[in-house]
């Protein structure tokens, strides 16, 4: 299918993920994240694709703040972000992010048809995958927006569902409604029928189709983005955060009747919660999951995760335990999308912790923090080639940086000096500093904040 030059996936990489935190947060959201072998979910995403489609048009959809990760994400695999990386000012829902895309592709092929995909959905059987996706093109070049339905193995509560009618050709059937997540009773009965699926949220159509559809069900969304200004492959926020929050189902696929279910059954999961997560990979004898630095004794079905820290368990079942360098979650596994809920308490009591891990990739390079209270910080600051970073103090803070690898050129008030590895430098005051990185390997450098008055 690479020859098809048409066909432009789409990847929607919004969303926090707080259903697994601690190591998905609001900067740092699940689809950044390395949960399954070496690749994040974007980059297996974006492998799955790369087998048999241009790469040269996948376009990715996320938040202003994603875009540089996301773009150290593609580089990794060799794949150039240029033009790739359409940033929404805020989050505004599917139906938005999904016409945003469209109308940037739109200026380059009249003709596309696009597949969209959440960028953190994970699916074992690639060979099935493509073969779906393939009946799916080709549906919706016969003119409709196809949804991929998932066939139900058991009766999810979590999910929402299609519920297909006959059949439209391709192996396709035509939608006849989207249903809310149900109760167990209902979601039982939805599996005994047999033409009910978890609507899993991908979807294939022609774009003058999609257009044809917003001007009839949803025209005022469609005349607002088409009048935003841009700036570069970003709306103006001002404008984007005036548009209406709303779904593509809701905006769309509840509506029209151009609508289609692809059954499939490819080993899909969404990795929504912990619990997800444990379902979807394999089990060792004792069905435990276990990835990091872990020993158990008497463990027995559960989820063990960690990043820094031993982890010792004895004589537990059903549990999911996460540890990451700033905060451990323990929860029975039946209940450990609750954490959700701890993400609410974090943020109504001033935490960090549900925002930012103490590490922090930025487009100039990498910060950890080491130490963080009352009377001083301390972080490990590590700066890319060619790269720099204005640091700023005021009347109650001291700055003291350190070396320790890399050449350092720093600029205060006007006066440049290069640190090599062992010196130092100290700012205090109303003062901003400049330090560029001045070698051609990484420059690390320890910055100690002191809190207080400055010294005479």
């Amino acid at each position: 299918m690479k020859n098809i030059s048409n066909v432009y996936p789409v990847l929607l990489a919004g969303g926090s993920g707080t259903r697994l935190w601690p190591v998905s947060r609001e900067r740092n959201p699940k689809q950044l994240v390395k949960f399954i072998g070496k690749d994040s979910l974007v980059q297996s995403t974006v492998k799955r694709l790369n087998s048999f489609l241009d790469m040269e048009n996948i376009r990715i959809v996320c938040g202003k703040e994603h875009v540089h990760e996301i773009a150290r994400h593609m580089e990794e695999m060799d794949i150039s972000a240029d033009e790739k990386i359409i940033a929404e000012p805020c989050g505004r829902n599917t139906a938005p992010a999904i016409l945003l895309a469209m109308l940037h592709i739109l200026k380059k092929e009249e003709d596309a048809v696009l597949c969209i995909f959440p960028a953190d959905h994970v699916i074992r059987d690639q060979n099935a995958f493509q073969e779906k996706f393939l009946s799916a093109v080709k549906v919706a070049e016969r003119g409709h927006i196809v949804t991929f339905g998932i066939k139900p193995h058991y009766p999810e509560t979590g999910y929402g569902y299609i519920e297909g009618s006959g059949e439209i050709g391709g192996g396709a059937l035509s939608v006849k409604r989207f249903v809310e997540k149900p109760d167990l009773e209902t979601a039982k009965k939805y599996i005994d029928t047999g033409n009910f699926f978890w609507n899993s949220g991908m979807f294939t159509f022609k774009a003058s189709v999609m257009v044809q559809e917003l001007s009839v069900h949803q025209p005022e969304l469609l005349k607002k983005m088409t009048q935003l200004p841009f700036q570069g492959t970003s709306p103006s926020q001002k404008e984007y955060e005036q548009l209406p929050n709303i779904s593509i189902d809701y905006a769309i696929m509840e509506k029209t009747d151009k609508a289609a279910v692809l059954p499939s059954d490819f080993g899909w999961s969404d990795i929504g919660s912990w619990k997800s997560l444990y379902d979807f990979i394999s089990k060792d004898t004792n069905g435990n999951v276990i990835d990091g630095d872990v020993i158990s004794k008497e463990t027995k079905n559960c989820l063990i995760m960690g990043q820094k820290r031993l982890i010792a368990t004895s004589g537990i079942k059903n549990m999911v335990v996460v540890e990451t360098p700033d905060a451990v979650f323990v929860s029975d596994m039946e209940n450990s999308q609750d954490v959700k809920s701890i993400v609410e308490k974090l943020k109504e009591n001033g935490r960090t912790e549900y925002q930012t891990h103490r590490t922090v990739h930025h487009p100039w390079g990498i910060s950890t923090t080491l130490e963080k209270n009352d009377d001083f910080s301390v972080v490990q600051v590590e700066l890319y080639p060619g790269s720099k970073l204005e640091i700023e103090t005021d009347t109650s803070t001291v700055e003291h940086l350190v070396v320790a690898k890399g050449m350092a050129k720093t600029t205060t008030n006007h006066q440049s000096r290069t640190l090599k590895k062992g010196q130092s430098l100290m700012v205090s005051g109303n003062e901003s500093i400049l330090v560029e990185n001045a070698g051609k390997d990484s420059l690390v450098i320890v910055k100690v904040k002191s809190h207080g008055s400055s010294p005479d």
